[in-house]
């Protein structure tokens, strides 16, 4: 088991939260938030706040904004 600590946890979170790191890294940090009340809060902020906005990005535009909204970008383009 190697602690990664505090700094090192915090300071990747957003990248372990995309599993943007090394799996080594992520082997760390994982168990490093198993043991860290602060940086398991931390971690829990950021997993809701990502799943919040991944949901949220699902939604469609109704139809007549997305219209519009093409209609003036085909309007800059030219």
């Amino acid at each position: 088991m190697t602690d990664c600590g505090c700094d090192k946890a915090k300071a990747e979170l957003e990248e372990y939260l995309h599993r943007e790191v090394s799996d080594q890294d992520f082997v760390d940090i994982t168990e490093h938030l198993a043991g860290c009340t602060d940086c398991s809060d931390e971690h829990l902020i950021g997993l809701t706040l990502t799943e919040r906005v991944r949901a949220a990005c699902q939604e469609k535009a109704p139809d007549d904004l997305r219209a519009a909204v093409l209609d003036r970008l085909g309007q800059l383009a030219n």
